[in-house]
């Protein structure tokens, strides 16, 4: 191996079989990883010659890249990785990295012409960001690279371009993309989907109620809105804290037809899955599973639950993350099933 590489810590029950004797000389790997302080999610990343290096170790670790959400701990340590790379090309170390590196690997990375893979401002800014942080934490001044500084940031950065789509082209590309179309609006030969109501009604409730995805794809079963508005063509729900972007509740509305919607996928298609998984036992394999016992009224409401071990936890709805409600299950007429 002559590059550098970024390994993932595993999420609970993602580890696959490990060895009886142990990894190393070490007998619980994951364990072992969780008693030094790294997460689910974390990277570590290994030198060229297969030994990790300490001061990055430490630095997933610190606060500064801790307090990241997931996404943006993988596109830092991705984007890093890539100027490790680049300075072990140099041989410099990279608490040793000057402007004078950094400058240069700003301009393979944007402007070289022997570079097939060149990058946009926005995507640079996004890196530069990544990098001044690592930089900041090493102490190393002064910066090699800063972005608050005018002269490391883009000149070229654009926001996301948004392009508006008319009901009609909306509704062209949703029995097209999703329902197996053709443009003559009849059904295409061969087309075989076991999730096109799950699809459909997903992103006809994201429409309806503008909700980002991972804050509508966490949403409980018993979070969908059912009170309606005084006129009766909308309901209005609370989308919790901890799935949000601002990491703040906030009302949404959402359409009647759209929740009509997805209440008959959870009563047609995902009732079928659940009884397809139920039969197979798949939910008895997971690692993780809490089963709901209570969930609580008022303006903060509680989840209550007991695990497999019989250990009994209560956490606030709003501050339940999306990783977490993949863990709640509910008691069904055939037993536990997905919340």
């Amino acid at each position: 191996m002559s590059e550098w590489q970024v390994v993932w810590v595993p999420d609970p029950g993602q580890w696959g079989t490990l060895p009886a004797d142990g990894v190393l000389g070490v007998q619980d790997l994951p364990d072992a990883v969780a008693r030094i302080g790294l997460r689910p999610g974390d990277p570590v990343f290994l030198r060229p010659d297969f030994t990790v290096d300490e001061d990055l170790l430490n630095y997933v670790r610190s606060k500064e890249f801790r307090n990241l959400e997931r996404e943006s701990k993988r596109n830092y340590a991705t984007d890093t990785r890539l100027l490790l790379e680049f300075l072990s090309s140099r041989g410099v170390p990279w608490r040793e990295a000057t402007e004078l590196d950094l400058a240069d690997y700003r301009d393979w990375r944007c402007r070289a012409e022997e570079n097939p893979v060149r990058i946009g401002g926005t995507k640079w800014n996004r890196e530069a960001a990544a990098f001044t942080k690592l930089f900041r934490w090493a102490q190393a001044y002064p910066l090699p690279v800063d972005i608050s500084r005018r002269e490391d940031r883009a000149a070229d950065s654009v926001g996301a371009r948004v392009s508006w789509l008319t009901p009609r082209t909306w509704g062209l590309w949703s029995d097209i993309g999703l329902r197996g179309h053709t443009h003559a609006g009849t059904a295409a030969s061969g087309w075989e989907s076991r999730t096109e109501m799950r699809n459909t009604s997903f992103v006809q409730l994201m429409l309806s109620s503008g909700l980002r995805r991972q804050e509508g794809g966490s949403l409980l079963t018993f979070e969908l809105p059912t009170q309606r508005l005084r006129h009766g063509r909308y309901c209005h729900g609370r989308v919790g804290a901890a799935v949000t972007r601002s990491k703040r509740s906030r009302v949404f509305y959402a359409s009647v037809d759209a929740l009509g919607q997805v209440e008959t996928y959870v009563q047609s298609e995902r009732a079928w899955a659940v009884q397809r998984a139920q039969a197979e036992g798949r939910y008895e394999r997971l690692p993780v599973m809490r089963l709901v016992t209570k969930v609580t009224q008022g303006l903060k409401p509680k989840v209550q639950w007991v695990d497999r071990g019989g250990v009994v936890g209560e956490q606030e709805l709003s501050r339940l993350g999306w990783r977490e409600r993949q863990w709640l299950f509910v008691e069904g007429p055939e037993g536990p099933e997905p919340a």
